[in-house]
């Protein structure tokens, strides 16, 4: 199964959970924080203006992207845990 997001959504996949910290310290599952960082895994094809010409995402398949604890729609599919956002939630593109 495939998803493609309307209008100005991208799919994310989160990182993986750190598990350690930088001095060794193992971080037990039930109190890490979710990443707030993923791969941008889909792109939909961008909003219209009030003129009906549709505006291009800023985003592509494959960028690493910075967003909100809190932000976008989380979705389960094929065992796999995705998240939903619109292109605004986004916070920053991660320069490689």
């Amino acid at each position: 199964m495939s998803l493609r997001p309307l209008h100005d959504r991208v799919i994310v996949k989160r990182s993986e959970n750190e598990t350690r910290t930088q001095s060794g310290i193992v971080i037990p599952d039930n109190a890490a924080e979710k990443p707030d960082q993923g791969e941008v895994v889909a792109v939909g094809p961008g909003r219209r203006n009030e003129a009906g010409e549709r505006i291009a995402p800023d985003l592509r398949v494959g960028d690493r992207v910075l967003f909100g604890k809190y932000a976008g729609q989380a979705v389960k599919i094929g065992g796999e845990e995705l998240l939903v956002l619109r292109e605004e939630d986004v916070v920053a593109v991660v320069e490689r």
